[in-house]
């Protein structure tokens, strides 16, 4: 029985071969990963991979980085309701979630993402779904959460996850979309700006669709009952008292 060849650029490469350039696919990630949070740990991080994208050829954006204690309870509850509910309770990958979406054609969707997998593929991966940048980015959200506080993740998520075309960081968008920091915000310009997060481009908190309304006032509900699962980040838990 002869092991299986693929030919890529002329070289044959066999099937160990292979599994040998993923594994060490796998350290690399995982080393970058955690030189990255362990330089990030304290610093702001400088730049995500999709600011860099609109850098290189020309295109500008915003960003204004906040601390966590600078931004509103109900915002920081709000973006968990919507985005992670069992922030507090997973070790970077929420994996009832992900073995849920495993059996689906096209792999690992968006909703098997943890608020540490959308820093880790932000702020070191490529853009795009692949079974093998989803591969790599569930063993940086590991090392991220092992290195990092889940306050830390936190506000890493919110400064650098797009909120509007261009519009990066949740400072520079409440700014942006309803004139006011990040720390002012409302109940419901929270969950407005919480619905845009799945498609930034074009879903518009400052001018809602029917549907982003429904949506932001079961978000607020939501919120407001799960103080509970808060209990890793007591700015978020003070929401709902």
């Amino acid at each position: 029985m002869r092991l299986k060849t693929r030919r890529r650029g002329g070289v044959g490469l066999t099937l160990p071969g292979l599994i040998l350039r993923g594994l060490l696919a796998a350290v690399l990630a995982l080393a970058l990963a955690f030189a990255g949070a362990l330089a990030y740990d304290t610093a702001a991080p400088p730049m995500s991979m999709l600011m860099l994208g609109r850098t290189l050829p020309g295109r500008d954006y915003r960003r204004e980085y906040v601390r966590l204690a600078d931004v509103s309870p109900v915002l920081l509850a709000t973006v968990l309701a919507s985005e992670d509910a069992r922030f507090c309770r997973n070790d970077g990958v929420d994996w009832d979630s992900l073995r849920e979406v495993l059996s689906d054609s096209d792999g690992p969707s968006r909703g098997a993402s943890t608020i540490t997998m959308q820093v880790a593929k932000n702020l070191f991966l490529w853009p795009g779904r692949s079974s093998l940048r989803k591969g790599v980015e569930i063993a940086m959200a590991l090392a991220l959460g092992r290195v990092w506080s889940k306050a830390r993740t936190l506000e890493a998520y919110l400064n650098v996850a797009e909120w509007g075309d261009g519009v990066f960081g949740i400072e520079a968008a409440a700014q942006e979309t309803f004139g006011k920091p990040a720390s002012a915000l409302s109940a419901r310009e929270a969950a407005l700006l919480a619905t845009s997060l799945p498609n930034p481009k074009e879903r518009d908190a400052g001018d809602p669709e029917p549907f982003q309304r429904r949506l932001a006032a079961h978000l607020v509900r939501r919120a407001k009952g799960m103080p509970e699962w808060l209990d890793c980040l007591p700015e978020a838990s003070r929401y709902g008292d």
